[in-house]
């Protein structure tokens, strides 16, 4: 990001928006974070605590948890375990 913005260029964040969503609120030249449909509908199924980009901002670690914020839902999960 310091290179990129030594060079007046601007980072996006491209895929998975929340396993860097910290990471791209504390770039200062961040232009956008890519926020895809089929991640919004497999997060919210599988993890209580997803990021809602609704408004087109999100702001991780608001609620001060620890990591990403994210609690597996393993009732739901449990459901696509793949098993040898």
């Amino acid at each position: 990001a310091a290179l990129a913005q030594a060079h007046g260029l601007q980072l996006s964040g491209h895929c998975a928006p929340h396993a860097h969503a910290h990471a791209a609120a504390a770039v200062p030249n961040l232009r956008h974070l890519e926020w895809f449909h089929d991640h919004v509908r497999i997060e919210n199924l599988l993890f209580d605590g997803a990021l809602d980009p609704s408004g087109g901002a999100v702001r991780p670690g608001r609620a001060g948890e620890p990591g990403l914020g994210l609690a597996i839902r393993a009732d739901v999960a449990e459901q696509y375990r793949v098993r040898p």
